[in-house]
C-alpha cells in the first residue's frame, strides 16, 4: 500500500496539486521544511537562517541547546540590578516607616534586641525563644537615622550590580540575605545576654567579601576591594556604637557563601551551590541554638 492510499478521500490534497501539508493534509503547500523536507503550511512554517523549518524540527533543535546562563550559573536577565533596586527600595521604604509613620513602634519590635536569662525581666527578644526569631532578619531591613541607611544603601547599590549580574537574581538574593542573617547570628552568639542593633550592614559586608571572591576568582584587580574592606572595618572598630559583631559574621558568611557560589565546578554546579547554600544555613543554625543555650530559657 502506498503512504497516500492510507488517507481519506478527504484528506487528500488535489489530484496534480501541490502535496498538503504534514500536519493538516487538506491544506496544499509548494513549501518543504529545510531539516526534515516534509510540506509545511504558512500556518506551521518556522522563519530560520536559510528557508523554513516545521515545529517538530524547531523543537528538536531547542531541545539540544543549552539555556544562556551568567557566568556563575544564574538565569540571564535584561535588567542586571533589578533585585539590588528592590533590595534598596524596601530598606528605604522600612526606613520611612520606622522613622515617620510606625515610630517608635516598628523600631522596638523589629531590632535586633536581646535580653539573656540573666537580665532582669530576661529572657526578652531573640532569647525569649522561636517567637522571637525574626528579628535576625527584619533588623537587616531596619534604620533609623538617615545616614546610617545612606550609607548602606550607597555601598549596596555600587556593589550589588556587578555580583547579581555574575550570579544571576536568586543567588544574588540568597547572597544577601545569608549575609545579614550571619550577621544577627553571629551578634547574637557573641552578645545575646544584652544587645539591640539595627542595620543592612551585615549584609553590606557580606557584598564586600563576595567581591573579593570574585575578584580572586576571576583574577581581577583586588587592591580596591580590600582597600575598601580595610577602610571600612578601621571605621568599625574606631567609632563607638556600631556593631562590629554583625560586621564580622556578615563578612564570614558572605563570602563563604560566595566563595561556594562561585567556584562551584561548572559539571557539578547546580549540586556544590545548593550544598554551600544549605551550609551556610546550618552555620547560622548552629549559632543561633548556641546562643539559646548560653543566653535562652
Amino acid at each position: 500500500m502506498l503512504p497516500d492510499e492510507s488517507r481519506s478521500s478527504a484528506e487528500r490534497p488535489p489530484e496534480g496539486g501541490p502535496p498538503g501539508c504534514y500536519r493538516h493534509p487538506r491544506t496544499p503547500t509548494g513549501i518543504s521544511c529545510t531539516r526534515c523536507e516534509r510540506p509545511i503550511c504558512p500556518q506551521c512554517m518556522v522563519a530560520a537562517s536559510v528557508g523554513f523549518q516545521c515545529p517538530d524540527c524547531v523543537g528538536g533543535g531547542h531541545a539540544g541547546t543549552r539555556r544562556a546562563t551568567t557566568r556563575f550559573g544564574g538565569a540571564l536577565a535584561v535588567d542586571g540590578g533589578l533585585v539590588t533596586k528592590l533590595l534598596v527600595g524596601t530598606n528605604v521604604v522600612v526606613w520611612l516607616l520606622a522613622a515617620y509613620v510606625l515610630a517608635p513602634r516598628l523600631g522596638q519590635t523589629w531590632s535586633l534586641f536581646s535580653a539573656g536569662r540573666d537580665i532582669l525581666g530576661g529572657p526578652a527578644g531573640i532569647a525569649d525563644g522561636p517567637d522571637q526569631w525574626y528579628r535576625l532578619l527584619t533588623a537587616t531591613f531596619l534604620h533609623l537615622e538617615w545616614w546610617h541607611i545612606g550609607l548602606n544603601m550607597l555601598v549596596l547599590f555600587w556593589l550589588g550590580p556587578p555580583l547579581e549580574e555574575a550570579l544571576g537574581r536568586l543567588r544574588f538574593l540568597a547572597l544577601y540575605l545569608l549575609s545579614g542573617l550571619g550577621g544577627s547570628t553571629f551578634a547574637f552568639l557573641v552578645a545575646g545576654d544584652w544587645m539591640n542593633s539595627v542595620g543592612a550592614s551585615g549584609a553590606v559586608f557580606g557584598l564586600i567579601g563576595a567581591t573579593i571572591v570574585m575578584q580572586l576568582r576571576s583574577r581581577g584587580p583586588l587592591a580596591p576591594a580590600m582597600a575598601f574592606l580595610v577602610f571600612n572595618l578601621i571605621v568599625t572598630f574606631s567609632r563607638p556604637g556600631i556593631d562590629w559583631r554583625a560586621h564580622i559574621g556578615g563578612l564570614v558568611l558572605g563570602g563563604l557563601t560566595a566563595a561556594g557560589l562561585m567556584y562551584a565546578p561548572r559539571e557539578r554546579r547546580g549540586l556544590v551551590q545548593g550544598l554551600a547554600v544549605a551550609g551556610a544555613v546550618a552555620i547560622e543554625a548552629a549559632m543561633l541554638l548556641i546562643g539559646m543555650s548560653l543566653y535562652g530559657a
